[in-house]
């Protein structure tokens, strides 16, 4: 039984590790941009606005470490990088599409919400 609960809890630890990965920011802004189509590091640098460039490049490589996107490198000068989802990338867009749904549904809502509480506190 031990033995049984020690790979439970390894098992939980790298989903939570995915699942910390998945929840970054960036990671789902990328996503987002890249559920588009097919996209350069400058596009998706305006695409997703308020990133670096360096963090842009980490969570490039990251996410193409873990399968989620294809970096394809032509053989052109200046060199041309493209970037897309990989099935495994498609699949997480697709999980994500309900959660944008909910979000721009309810946008108005939190908004009102935000209001209603800052009111409050300045009241207090």
């Amino acid at each position: 039984m031990h033995g049984r609960n020690e790979g439970l809890c390894r098992a939980i630890h790298r989903t939570r590790e995915v699942l910390d990965l998945i929840t970054d920011k960036w990671v789902i802004n990328l996503i987002y941009a890249l559920s588009e189509g097919t996209r350069r590091f400058g596009q998706l640098e305006r695409e997703v606005g308020g990133i670096s460039q360096k963090m842009l490049t980490q969570t490039l490589r990251g996410l193409e470490r873990d399968g989620l996107i294809e970096r394809r490198v032509y053989p052109v000068v200046p060199p041309r990088v493209e970037y897309r989802l990989t099935l495994l990338g498609e699949s997480l867009g697709e999980a994500f599409c309900g959660v944008w749904m909910w979000a721009a549904k309810n946008l108005s809502e939190i908004e009102a919400a935000r209001v209603a509480f800052d009111a409050r506190r300045a009241e207090a």
